[in-house]
């Protein structure tokens, strides 16, 4: 890190300690030349993930909007929001994992119903409804029995 008083490029550090809740280390530094003390943050460097939607359009990844369908889904089941919390978690690091920086929302899409079906299957159904935009009760009733299926 180079001094902001004297150029150098050699420093020590005297103290560490973590800031920003745990996303951001605060490194207080000596130069090693003329003993003046200057402070550095390190941070993890954010890349943003770009949604690409079914029109082309793209976004930016949004885990509150993950949520807030996961939510409407379970409305009135027996889910409680720790293991919505911990679905939208899962999804979150997969589409970070990935390394990708463009996720289509139907990967997304398939994420969700997939971490659905294991937590609750009528959130499941009413996810997949919306999310499949059933044209009629026969495509509804094949996803129920495709669902069925899968049980036994």
């Amino acid at each position: 890190m180079k001094c902001l008083y004297c150029g150098c490029e050699d420093s020590k550090v005297i103290d560490s300690r973590s800031a920003d809740e745990g996303r951001t280390i605060r490194r207080r530094r000596e130069c090693v030349r003329c003993g003046k003390r200057f402070t550095t943050y390190e941070t993890i460097e954010d890349t943003p993930v770009l949604v690409v939607k079914a029109n082309g359009t793209r976004q930016s990844f949004d885990a509150g909007k993950i949520k807030n369908g996961i939510v409407k889904a379970c409305e009135k089941r027996p889910v409680s929001m720790s293991a919505i919390d911990e679905l939208v978690d899962g999804i979150t690091k997969r589409v970070y994992n990935s390394m990708e920086q463009e996720i289509s929302s139907k990967a997304i899409g398939e994420m969700v119903m997939e971490a659905l079906k294991d937590l609750d299957e009528v959130a499941y159904v009413r996810y997949a409804s919306v999310y499949r935009s059933f044209k009629d009760i026969s495509s509804f009733m094949a996803e129920l029995q495709k669902l069925m299926d899968n049980k036994k």
